[in-house]
């Protein structure tokens, strides 16, 4: 059951990055810890030029997964920032701490992204931007 659970969750993140287009996978690995704990790093680069790197630490408990720690980072073509997703404790006063984004002129406060919807929104900027 535990190990469905993470199976289940890292198929769906292959199969998303799967469908992306002109893009290549830099680095794409599963870290498999224990039946119930597992890492995901991906590096990505658009043939724009735009980098999206996913950090994730996910366990299962009492049947769910729990990201332990999540950090998104989509950066341009010449290394700027577009956005990023974390949960580092940094933002205490935030309504969903630790949860936020990082923007290139500000944090904002957020309810915490899936790794899936990150990659959706990160090919959205690529894919409007060639556009």
């Amino acid at each position: 059951m535990l190990r469905d659970l993470l199976t289940e969750h890292l198929s769906a993140v292959e199969a998303v990055v799967r469908k992306l287009k002109e893009v290549y996978v830099e680095r794409y690995e599963e870290e498999i810890l224990t039946d119930n704990r597992v890492n995901l790093r991906i590096r990505i680069r658009f043939k724009s030029g735009y980098l999206l790197e996913l950090n994730e630490a996910n366990m299962v408990e009492e049947s769910a997964i729990i990201r332990l720690y999540y950090r998104y980072h989509f950066q341009d073509e010449k290394n700027r920032l577009v956005f990023r997703y974390d949960n580092a404790p940094h933002f205490p006063g935030f309504e969903n701490f630790p949860h936020h984004k990082h923007l290139p002129d500000k944090v904002t406060d957020i309810i915490a992204s899936s790794i899936l919807n990150v990659i959706e929104e990160a090919n959205d900027i690529d894919t409007s931007d060639r556009n």
